[in-house]
């Protein structure tokens, strides 16, 4: 069981479980509900024991000739008991997910169930046999993307906001990019693993150099977009200017030392915490404000 515990890893549940309920709350004015601690909980451990789990399983042929697996970077199975520890993976995410999903699109409307149908399907169609979305480039980033950028989307469809406003759209396309851009940076450090290993990827196809420069220039577009929102909302643009100078110090980065972008993705995984830190006094500035 610790093994299963450790495929959803527990340093990542925030990021999923943040969004939903910051975007849950903010467009409810602090409404505390049933919907809200369920939706909340759901985000914070089965959505992930979900996602990285179907991702150890089906990846650990990989995974066992990757250094950076069996940390903090991803659980690994020990190989004398893989198949058993495999198959309490799929179980226990399938177990756990399944009441969460039966309530939620049991008080939501029509949209919010579709919504977040797709993000759940996103989150298995990354990794799982045949759909493989993370083997496709772009597509790979684009869906990384939603696995975040999906709790906040469904908590604002469950909740009837509206999509279009001002205050709405900067941050749901500035988390888009922002998702795009960590995702392709973190996938770097894998370029000669990838390729050697036959996986595509964003980054075994523009290359490490290309895709370092890509991932900055997304994260400068994010601050641009978040300047948008209205006062004190557009104090977010300098966030995502952070991760642009962290990945900027690897713009030297080639193919044949991609490995040393993985400094990078380490200080990207305890950056989170300190700029979430700061979103969220901010978050508590703008309710305050508002």
């Amino acid at each position: 069981m610790r093994q299963v515990l450790a495929a959803s890893r527990p340093f990542s549940w925030i990021n999923t479980a943040y969004p939903f309920a910051a975007g849950y709350l903010l467009a409810t004015e602090g409404r505390v509900d049933l919907t809200f601690v369920i939706g909340t909980l759901f985000f914070l451990i089965p959505y992930n024991l979900l996602m990285y789990g179907v991702n150890d399983v089906f990846d650990y042929a990989s995974d066992l000739q990757n250094p950076r697996k069996g940390g903090i970077e991803g659980a690994l199975a020990d190989p004398a008991v893989a198949r058993v520890v495999h198959r309490r993976i799929l179980w226990a995410s399938a177990l756990s997910v399944l009441p969460f999903l039966v309530y939620l699109l049991a008080v939501g409307s029509l949209a919010a169930g579709l919504t977040l149908l797709l993000v759940v399907f996103l989150v298995v169609a990354y990794s799982a046999p045949v759909l493989r979305f993370k083997e496709r480039p772009v597509l790979d980033s684009a869906t990384s993307a939603m696995h975040f950028v999906g709790p906040l989307l469904y908590a604002l469809v469950l909740v009837g906001a509206d999509l279009g406003s001002r205050s709405v759209w900067p941050v749901l396309v500035a988390f888009v990019l922002w998702g795009m851009a960590s995702h392709a940076f973190g996938a770097v450090q894998d370029v000669r693993a990838d390729r050697e290993g036959g996986i595509g990827s964003v980054a075994t196809v523009l290359g490490a150099h290309a895709t370092v420069v890509l991932a900055t220039v997304a994260y400068v577009l994010a601050a641009a977009v978040l300047l948008v929102l209205p006062w004190p909302g557009w104090l977010a643009a300098v966030l995502p200017l952070v991760y642009a100078a962290s990945t900027a110090r690897f713009w030297s980065v080639r193919d044949e030392d991609c490995e040393r972008a993985n400094a990078g993705w380490r200080t990207f995984l305890w950056l989170n915490l300190v700029v979430g830190f700061l979103v969220t006094m901010l978050l508590i500035a703008i309710a305050l404000t508002t």
